[in-house]
């Protein structure tokens, strides 16, 4: 990049890293000259076979996974975008929160890299990633409403910059991810649980067992899910007593009634949450969702309806860009960027690190800090 006074007279480019939770990922992002932002190539390596025997992600092995593939991550990152580390501009890296032992794989990763190559190192928020990505996508202005909803964290945010996040409300225990991932594991189907209890749910009745919509009752923007997860657990075991197992319909029709009551429940929230962002007069309001569990599909149609009832926009990125992946962190990394940050061989792997950190923490503290 190089500047004549204020102006931009070439592209930005930008080498993310990721390594947060189970995907171990790379991407380079440039901003061209003409401002406009193009995802050069995102490479992602998950992780699923390491841990399905398991139920879940394994830190440890994350992390030794994270190791062994984020040279490779990083090559074929650059090999797909036909550039070498001499054309990049800086490197971004995930810093925090997440999983202590991938973080730290990637960040000392972007270190090295930075110290080889004399190249600026940025650290970023996994959740400003995610929260930042519809900017990435389609370039909404600030500020507007977001909606990051995944496997480890769900909460609502006002975004009027970067590094500017005001928390309206957010889950005080489980994260919807969380509750589709133990709602699969009850019925015994496969991880990730989003999309499988997502497909049961297609055909099934979501009338025939009520489950509780949790907090509805409380005038705020918070949510809790872990009770819709035992609730599918009562119901479950009464099922299996009374006729000695569950059938497909069954199983269906638990699924179809757990993400009618996960969708209703964010659903009202959004709502509370809308005319809160709204006091802001935005000159475009815009509701833009992010993270995992964006990707199901009943989820957005409601969003997208309260959205059209509020006169407001609604955007949600790619599939493929919901989950966890570099280009988000690349270009979380260009706005820093591009706002005079920069950050030392100090900078620290944070397994704890909340985007709006003047708001009491919602899921208790501790040594190391807010969990979200």
């Amino acid at each position: 990049m190089r500047c004549n006074g204020d102006t931009m007279t070439q592209s930005l480019t930008i080498l993310g890293l990721e390594s947060s939770c189970d995907d171990t990922a790379a991407a380079v992002v440039r901003r061209e000259a003409d401002g406009s932002v193009r995802i050069l190539s995102s490479i992602v390596f998950d992780q699923a076979d390491l841990h399905r025997a398991y139920g879940g992600v394994v830190p440890e092995i994350a992390a030794r996974a994270h190791a062994e593939k984020l040279d490779h991550c990083v090559r074929d990152a650059l090999q797909h975008a036909d550039l070498g580390l001499g054309d990049l501009d800086a490197i971004a890296v995930t810093a925090g929160p997440g999983l202590i032992g991938g973080v730290i794989s990637g960040v000392m990763c972007a270190k090295g890299l930075a110290a080889a190559t004399g190249l600026p190192l940025i650290g970023v928020n996994h959740l400003a990633g995610h929260a930042l990505t519809p900017r990435l996508t389609d370039a909404i202005a600030y500020p507007y409403l977001m909606l990051l909803v995944s496997g480890g964290h769900c909460q609502y945010l006002i975004a009027r910059g970067a590094e500017d996040f005001s928390r309206l409300g957010g889950t005080i225990d489980d994260a919807p991810g969380e509750a589709f991932d133990k709602t699969a594991r009850l019925l015994g189907l496969p991880q990730p649980g989003g999309p499988a209890v997502q497909q049961e749910a297609a055909s099934g009745d979501a009338r025939r067992f009520r489950f509780p919509r949790p907090l509805l009752d409380r005038d705020d923007c918070n949510l809790s899910f872990s009770g819709l997860k035992t609730a599918l657990m009562r119901l479950r075991d009464q099922l299996i007593a009374e006729k000695g197992g569950l059938t497909r319909q069954d199983r269906a029709d638990l699924c179809a009634g757990f993400q009618a009551a996960v969708v209703d429940v964010l659903g009202e929230k959004t709502k509370r949450a809308l005319q809160i962002y709204l006091q802001e007069n935005p000159a475009v309001p815009t509701v833009a969702v992010a993270g995992g569990v964006a990707a199901n599909t009943a989820i957005r149609h409601r969003l997208e309806t309260i959205c059209a009832d509020f006169g407001a926009a609604f955007t949600a990125p790619p599939l493929a860009l919901c989950t966890d992946n570099a280009a988000m962190i690349a270009y979380a990394g260009m706005e820093r960027f591009e706002a005079g940050a920069r950050d030392g061989m100090d900078l620290s792997a944070r397994p704890r690190w909340p985007l709006d950190q003047s708001s009491p923490a919602m899921l208790g503290s501790g040594k190391k800090g807010a969990k979200a």
